[in-house]
């Protein structure tokens, strides 16, 4: 018989699991409450429960748990970027940020990406597979118990396409905000999308507080084309109007994310397209200072450019904030840092 992952499972269908062994409703609520609140690494430490016990249990289940391959830990503002080994020897990467309102972790959805967006390392060496909601988990339950801080806001927004990972995202986003686990706000957790329309009106229908934000990086199709291959399976149109379908739906603003790349969309004639774009969209744009990597030849835009485009944007009455650059100095943006461990493996 194969195992079953135990970490996935919701406290219902544990509940049900544990019932179909003879176990009572208490009991499921125990072993949930290990992995999910007191983030137990192996049964050995449930110790509210018997040996015997934990032995069906290993028999029956296997629980995920990260191995801790790096941590790099920025000088200049204290970020902290793990590499973690999944139990298949893939390499998958997540960031911590301590702000003001709270900690933050950007977790992985896929060990790599199949989407080939120009400006992202996360892509380069293409898809190797899909997380399970259990290795999504544990990168937050890992960087926890290292760092010893709650954590407060997750952003899906790591390797990987999460709408191309849906259920098991979906699967996950339940986890995480369920009552009996790290029970964080459905509302304090961000999905970050390339513009899989399928994937936007599916989300729209689920029911979840959560904020979308897409990868939007142009204000046309032309341009978007050249830096992300998706524009060409599903053109601005048809992304924004799904983006709008998801605010009706669930009443959630939404953000748009700008990654500004030195002579390619940071012009001022793109700005006020861009504006011109997402006027009546319900939401805000994120500007993002692109942080460049060395398989491509992008620039950063200086912080006169930048601060032109946020200005000429705000004047056709969108708000705009600049993201805030968080760990330069330990390979900090998507995928770098894994890029570089497996390039040294080789």
């Amino acid at each position: 018989m194969e195992k079953i992952d135990i970490k996935s499972l919701t406290i219902e269908e544990m509940t049900e699991e544990f019932a179909s062994m003879g176990h009572p409703a208490f009991r499921a609520r125990q072993v949930y409450q290990w992995l999910h609140e007191k983030l137990a690494a192996r049964f050995e430490e449930m110790t509210n429960i018997s040996k015997e016990m934990q032995k069906k249990l290993s028999e029956r289940y296997y629980l995920i748990s990260l191995k801790t391959v790096d941590i790099r830990i920025s000088k200049i503002d204290g970020t902290r970027k793990y590499l973690f080994a999944l139990e298949d020897g893939n390499i998958i990467e997540s960031v911590w940020m301590k702000y003001k309102h709270g900690n933050s972790v950007c977790i992985s959805s896929q060990a790599g990406c199949r989407m080939g967006c120009r400006f992202c390392a996360s892509t380069l060496d293409g898809l190797a597979r899909n997380l399970l909601p259990s290795e999504m988990l544990d990168q937050i339950y890992q960087i926890q118990k290292e760092t010893g801080e709650r954590v407060s806001n997750v952003v899906v927004m790591g390797s990987g396409e999460p709408l191309d990972n849906y259920d098991n995202l979906v699967q996950f986003i339940r986890l995480l905000s369920s009552e009996g686990g790290l029970h964080i706000s459905q509302r304090n957790i961000t999905v970050s999308t390339c513009g899989i329309v399928p994937g936007i009106r599916r989300l729209a229908k689920e029911g979840l507080t959560i904020t979308l934000a897409l990868s939007l990086h142009a204000p046309n199709d032309r341009v978007r084309e050249n830096l992300m291959p998706i524009a060409k399976t599903y053109k601005l149109a048809e992304v924004l109007d799904a983006c709008h379908e998801y605010f009706v739906q669930t009443g959630r603003r939404l953000t748009f994310e700008y990654s500004l790349v030195k002579g390619v969309n940071d012009t001022p004639r793109e700005a006020k397209d861009l504006g011109t774009l997402l006027k009546g969209q319900q939401g805000h744009v994120n500007l993002i200072p692109v942080n460049p990597i060395k398989e491509r030849n992008f620039k950063q835009s200086d912080q006169a450019s930048i601060q032109t485009f946020k200005i000429l944007l705000e004047k056709t009455g969108i708000n705009v904030t600049i993201r805030r650059e968080m760990g330069r100095d330990i390979n900090g943006a998507c995928g770098q840092l894994r890029k570089s461990f497996l390039e040294s493996q080789n």
